[in-house]
């Protein structure tokens, strides 16, 4: 494959763009070489500037659930820019679409919508924080919620910590709230609660974990956590941004008896463009503003072209319920190929799925956690995704990232990826 006019892009973009990105995964850093830049989408396929078609197990992060150019969602998209993009006003879009997530989510009676999964995670944390009258808050290492200052903290010694900042620019002040725990251990957790000398407002996990690869808790760990909040008197967020309506029509809900008090939303409820929300009971959401003292805004929250194009795939999806499981069958027939492959060269992998969801290392040893994640071969997993890329297979680009597939990821595409890993893993190994 040729990629001149991807390289000459990507310099253009350096040039004006820090790093050439706006977001700093699309940097190829950890895999290497040029990104392809996106020239537009087909289907389950996409196809690069220099003309190269590649099966697309990125679907834009997660979001594409019907895959590109569905038309259902495109007709609802262009139907909602002919009556204008946006009014910082309320639409009635928004109310349909809130009544749709509230109907699947026997927790949720109220939803707010933003405009990213950061703010969603963000407002949700002060909510959680302004109704519990408390500052500390449990986050687990290896989970992502967004860029916002209080998230982004890395673990120290020992099994849990106060959070100190990962990135210049944070104030250790505001990271001194920020307990680390480890997840799928209930006693980092516990450690925790024991440490924090003015209470916990919230713990908030990724239940389906998908930002240190594909990586579920556990389900009694899930209820062991359950109890501890209520018996320290903390709410327990579910940031659901990625595992939402992914993994299932009730995201961790399929998977899981444990309910969130908070549940975070984002990718497939706005269909391709950029949105986020929030939801709990009544009781919660009335401290919100205007109800309630806690303040949360946004302009552009709810933008009708986002929520239209949400709520068509919502719609869809809703009639449609048995998708799941055809998904569900085909991302574990890529994985199982993906393993067929690597024991035909000795190389250790093991992978996960969880609906439309896949993940997989190149590791002997299952993975629970961010610990476990780290020890997988991320030299190998660079080689593995160059080699998939030059024949015209799309992966994440980071080896603790999660892949997905879409309807439009036929059978026979599933099959040619399975023939593409033999292939790459082959090179590699002979090389």
């Amino acid at each position: 494959m040729s990629y001149k006019k991807s390289e000459e892009a990507f310099k253009e973009a350096f040039s004006v763009i820090p790093g050439g990105v706006d977001s700093p995964v699309r940097a190829f850093s950890s895999v290497g070489g040029t990104p392809p830049f996106i020239d537009r989408g087909e289907g389950g396929y996409i196809i690069d500037i220099d003309g190269n078609r590649y099966i697309d197990f990125v679907q834009s992060w997660g979001p594409l659930i019907f895959g590109h150019c569905d038309s259902d969602i495109e007709k609802a998209v262009i139907d909602r820019v002919k009556k204008g993009l946006s009014f910082g006003a309320p639409t009635l879009v928004e109310t349909k679409l809130a009544k749709r997530i509230v109907e699947l989510f026997p927790n949720i009676d109220k939803v707010r919508f933003v405009s990213s999964g950061t703010e969603a995670v963000m407002s949700a944390i002060r909510l959680a924080r302004g109704y519990s009258k408390r500052d500390d808050f449990i986050k687990f290492s290896g989970c992502y919620h967004g860029h916002s200052d209080s998230l982004l903290v890395q673990a120290g010694s020992g099994m849990a910590t106060f959070g100190s900042p990962s990135s210049p620019g944070v104030p250790a002040d505001l990271t001194k709230h920020t307990l680390l725990a480890r997840y799928n251990d209930i006693e980092s957790v516990e450690k925790c609660f024991s440490d924090s000398r003015d209470g916990v407002a919230c713990v908030i996990i990724e239940p389906i974990a998908g930002n240190m690869g594909l990586v579920p808790a556990d389900e009694e760990f899930l209820v062991e956590l359950r109890e501890l909040c209520n018996r320290y008197g903390a709410l327990l967020i579910f940031d659901e941004v990625m595992s939402g309506f992914r993994a299932s029509l009730r995201g961790s809900q399929e998977f899981t008896d444990v309910k969130a008090d908070i549940v975070t939303f984002g990718k497939v409820i706005g269909g391709g463009m950029p949105v986020g929300a929030f939801g709990a009971n009544r009781d919660i959401m009335s401290h919100l503003s205007p109800e309630g003292a806690i303040y949360q805004a946004g302009t552009l929250s709810g933008n009708p072209i986002a929520m239209s194009a949400g709520l068509a795939s919502l719609e869809k999806l809703i009639s449609n319920p048995d998708i799941y499981s055809t998904l569900e069958k085909r991302a574990k027939r890529l994985m199982e190929g993906f393993k067929e492959a690597s024991r035909e060269f000795n190389i250790p992998m093991v992978t996960e799925v969880r609906g439309s969801m896949f993940g997989f290392f190149f590791s002997d040893k299952a993975v629970k956690n961010f610990d476990d994640a780290l020890k997988n071969n991320s030299e190998l997993f660079a080689k593995f995704h160059g080699a998939m890329l030059k024949r015209g297979i799309y992966l994440a680009c980071s080896s603790y990232e999660t892949g997905f597939v879409s309807t439009q990821t036929t059978d026979d595409m599933i099959e040619e990826a399975i023939l593409m890993a033999r292939e790459s893993l082959r090179e590699i190994v002979e090389s």
